[in-house]
């Protein structure tokens, strides 16, 4: 997978967060995002599903999320706890 460029950050994050197998992981994150599992390597496919998600792409618009934002799109999407993204929210609710 091609990371930011496919979908291979979020197949990482569910072998990390929920130590998924690698197929199993793909078809959990294909799920989420309404695609087949071949569709998660397509990289204009999945330039069209990161910039309606707003969970980011490795060359951003001006207008899509990035950073923390997208981070924090993907724990949502991906119903996973990512440890900055709690810290952030911590600090604003402080």
């Amino acid at each position: 997978m091609g990371g930011v460029r496919t979908a291979g950050d979020l197949v990482a994050w569910m072998q990390f967060t929920r130590r998924m197998k690698i197929d199993t992981a793909k078809a959990f994150v294909a799920d989420k995002l309404n695609l087949r599992v071949g569709e998660l390597t397509d990289e204009t496919v999945m330039a069209r599903v990161r910039a309606e998600k707003g969970i980011g792409s490795v060359i951003p618009d001006h207008i899509e999320y990035t950073g923390i934002a997208a981070k924090t799109k993907i724990a949502r999407l991906l119903d996973i706890r990512i440890r900055s993204v709690d810290l952030y929210e911590q600090h604003l609710s402080a």
